[in-house]
């Protein structure tokens, strides 16, 4: 397997961690990231489905799962702590734009998710620019066609 197809599957499950996590383990466990705080607008900081847990997940199945495909476990906890920041400036904006919690915004769910870890690894993956265009773009394709299968398993509210 390529680098690049490696780091792909690693944006990959960093993204799907947090969901297969809330699935396992139910409303146990499901601390808010932003403890829910409420800004001038009203709307929660980051909403309700942004959890400790998740968060914790993403990094953590990431790097577990970085070594069985040739990726040192320092670069997917990097990958997996990355995409989860991305996730959660995504979710800041789209709270910030009076979105409602879940509202799909293709790209914009997307884009950050991926490109914040693709640019931190282009040094340490050796990636080429073309790579660092196409992750992303292929991200996104794939995340849409993962949240279909994730709502016919009953793990998504929607099919997005």
């Amino acid at each position: 397997m390529t680098t690049a197809l490696s780091l792909l599957l690693l944006l990959i499950v960093a993204n799907g961690s947090p969901v297969i996590a809330r699935a396992v383990l139910g409303r146990r466990m499901r601390w808010p990231l932003d403890g829910g705080l409420r800004l001038r607008d009203r709307h929660r900081l980051l909403g309700r489905s942004k959890t400790v847990v998740g968060v914790l997940a993403g990094m953590t199945v990431t790097a577990l799962i970085a070594p069985a495909i040739g990726i040192p476990w320092q670069i997917g906890l990097l990958i997996g702590a990355l995409a989860m920041l991305g996730d959660i400036l995504t979710s800041l904006l789209k709270r910030r734009l009076g979105l409602a919690p879940s509202t799909p915004a293709p790209g914009l769910d997307q884009i950050p998710e991926a490109l914040l870890p693709v640019l931190a690894c282009k040094p340490l993956l050796a990636l080429s620019w073309l790579e660092v265009v196409w992750l992303p773009l292929a991200f996104m394709i794939a995340n849409l066609l993962i949240s279909r299968i994730f709502y016919s398993l009953g793990l998504h509210h929607r099919p997005y």
